[in-house]
């Protein structure tokens, strides 16, 4: 026989973690973002090193003016936004003033170029002229990761645009795994914890690893090659969660 006050407090302990992953969820989707641009940058960089060495940072940049047309060519209309392929150029060129221009960075690349290249002429291998090759071999993965951050700005714009996808995947499957829930419920048939427990379990995963993969992507692909996939998948998870549900769980 289960005690009442056990039970009340497995119920406040559950409250508080809930009230604590709401609380905390903003940071950690903040933290989700910053470790998928640095994901990025990083198979950006060694994708330079290994696998497009003559491209060089111009793979990046090829990559953002692709990542723009698909933008302009696939999503001409949206809920969210008006006019989603001229929010996504305007974008680009804000955080390229913010990030690139106004924060002086570009000016700081100059400032160094010119050192480098007055280092590169010293003869004599002094501390400036080792920080010259260093800034030489450096200078084109920074490009890159500029250029890389603008493409993950881009994406992600992307990605709230498809959000209305993902919640519409979860309120069908919610509804349908309820009416399923139900009609077991009246034919007597038996509940799983064990599903619902699995299926519960992949719930944030299939959420999330879908924006880690899709922003962290070394190439240009459509969004819906990555997106519609995994949106089926959250569907079918919220489904069979929901359709397993029991209130004692």
């Amino acid at each position: 026989m289960n005690d009442p006050a056990v039970a009340a407090q497995r119920q406040q302990v559950r409250q508080q973690g809930l009230l604590t992953g709401l609380l905390t969820l903003p940071f950690r989707f903040f933290g989700v973002l910053c470790g998928s641009l640095f994901l990025c940058i990083v198979i950006e960089c060694v994708g330079m090193h290994f696998f497009w060495p003559k491209e060089g940072w111009h793979h990046a940049q090829t990559m953002l003016n692709h990542e723009l047309t698909l933008v302009s060519e696939s999503f001409t209309r949206s809920v969210i936004v008006q006019e989603p392929g001229r929010s996504a150029k305007h974008l680009v060129e804000l955080a390229y003033d913010w990030l690139f221009v106004k924060s002086g960075f570009l000016d700081w690349m100059r400032d160094a170029a010119d050192q480098a290249r007055a280092g590169a002429q010293n003869h004599a291998h002094d501390f400036r002229y080792y920080m010259a090759q260093v800034y030489v071999h450096v200078e084109s993965y920074l490009t890159a990761s500029a250029y890389t951050v603008l493409v993950f700005l881009v994406r992600l714009l992307v990605l709230t645009l498809t959000l209305p996808l993902f919640l519409l995947a979860a309120f069908v499957g919610l509804v349908d795994g309820l009416v399923r829930r139900d009609v077991r419920s009246f034919g007597a048939g038996r509940e799983s914890g064990f599903v619902y427990h699995r299926a519960r379990a992949t719930l944030m995963p299939l959420a999330v690893l879908p924006w880690v993969i899709y922003l962290a992507l070394p190439v240009s692909v459509h969004p819906l090659l990555v997106l519609l996939p995994s949106a089926v998948l959250l569907g079918g998870a919220v489904e069979i969660a929901a359709a397993t549900f029991k209130k004692y769980l």
